[in-house]
């Protein structure tokens, strides 16, 4: 089934926050890929008030580098020019709808005086605490690297103790993302995505959980745990982002 973006989005319920209860802003790439509930873009994805703030020129295949490409790119006054207009604009948490952003963690961080999270890696190191090995679903095992698991907080010592699988660079997933087209089949992506989890548990059979690196990952999340058995974790579980409004 092959959707287009303006429809697996809902754009036109989306609606700027409203009141005083602060908002979540989400930092987008600049994209036009189909983004199916579940997904970061979705305005349905998160129970609390949003904000999304397109950084333009942030294509996806820009930004899923390695640390070295991603610095050459220049994107760091972008991002931290958004970071701060959404904190003056009142948002009270804000994350990013690109995992690899986990490289701009320190620096995001500091320019802002409320909590930034900018991936679902940065939750491998309280996995890692209490499991012998935690995997990492991705978009692109070649462009993920050491430096990103550091850069999540990974401890050098445990970086061997984080197994990583992509997804098929050749499938529908991948190249409807990277490539940002604004069409995508809905159904072979969640194949694609569903093919590389079940590879990651017959890598490492004793896995307890896989960590979603890409945050186009979670619409296909039910369909990962019940094919592989594994408790799967997302950005939209960082409890930072929603802390504000408990």
């Amino acid at each position: 089934m092959t959707l287009t973006a303006a429809v697996m989005t809902g754009a036109a319920r989306s609606q700027p926050p409203t009141g005083d209860a602060g908002f979540l802003g989400i930092l987008m790439l600049d994209t036009r890929f189909p983004r199916p509930p579940g997904d970061i873009g979705h305005p349905d994805t998160f129970d609390v008030p949003t904000r999304r703030h397109v950084v333009h020129g942030a294509w996806p295949a820009k930004v899923v580098q390695s640390a070295k490409s991603l610095r050459a790119a220049r994107l760091l006054p972008a991002f931290l020019g958004a970071v701060q207009a959404l904190q003056r604009d009142g948002a009270l948490a804000i994350t990013t709808s690109c995992g690899f952003l986990v490289l701009l963690q320190r620096e995001l961080q500091a320019a802002a005086q409320v909590p930034v999270v900018t991936s679902s890696l940065l939750q491998l190191p309280g996995l890692l605490a209490g499991q012998p090995h935690v995997g990492v679903l991705t978009i692109s095992a070649s462009q993920l690297g050491a430096e990103h698991l550091l850069a999540a907080g990974v401890p050098p010592e445990r970086l061997g103790d984080v197994i990583v699988q992509g997804v098929d660079p050749a499938g529908e997933f991948v190249t409807a993302i990277l490539g940002n087209r604004e069409t995508m089949d809905s159904r072979q992506a969640g194949a694609d995505v569903v093919a590389a989890a079940v590879a990651l548990k017959r890598r490492a059979p004793s896995l307890q959980a896989m960590v979603l690196e890409c945050t186009n990952m979670p619409p296909y999340r039910q369909a990962i745990e019940a094919a592989t058995g594994l408790k799967t974790w997302a950005l939209t579980d960082d409890p930072r982002l929603t802390q504000p409004w408990r």
